[in-house]
């Protein structure tokens, strides 16, 4: 499974060697937060792949690992198996118009992306940073009461 990093200025997709193998791809997927323009959660990202696996690796309902050509664009896939992931419409990046990703973490992802990272030069694991958002914070002072709903 991919891990995905996030700080306040990129989010990168970090593939292992096998996925890097698999995919024909020799690093990691690098997104400038400006190129994000959409983000998706999706229970078949199979359904997004569009054109034919050049380079890449394809086993039908398998996995789908690599870059994906078509008449309109390139698009980047780490699928595996029908699981549940995400799709993220890029504008503007130079390699890719869509990446699309098999990840648990996926409404991690799009929490983490609604967020302002406050440390640009650390990054950090996007299932951490939506954990840190839903903490409760301590409130200050007694909290107003909750008034009873009203029988009709």
């Amino acid at each position: 499974m991919v891990t995905l990093l996030l700080d306040s200025t990129r989010l990168e997709v970090v593939l292992s060697g096998t996925e890097r193998l698999l995919a024909f791809h020799k690093g990691n997927v690098a997104i400038e937060r400006s190129a994000i323009s959409k983000v998706q959660l999706t229970d078949d990202p199979w359904t997004w792949l569009r054109g034919v696996p050049s380079p890449g690796t394809h086993v039908r309902g398998v996995l789908a690992m690599g870059t994906w050509k078509s008449a309109g664009g390139d698009d980047f896939a780490i699928i595996r198996r029908h699981r549940a992931g995400v799709v993220i419409d890029l504008e503007g990046h130079p390699e890719f118009q869509r990446i699309m990703l098999t990840t648990r973490h996926g409404l991690a992802l799009v929490q983490a992306l609604r967020l302002d990272v406050a440390d640009e030069a650390e990054a950090a694991d996007v299932a951490d940073i939506a954990a840190e958002a839903r903490r409760p914070r301590p409130t200050r002072g007694p909290s107003a009461p909750v008034p009873a709903p009203g029988v009709s």
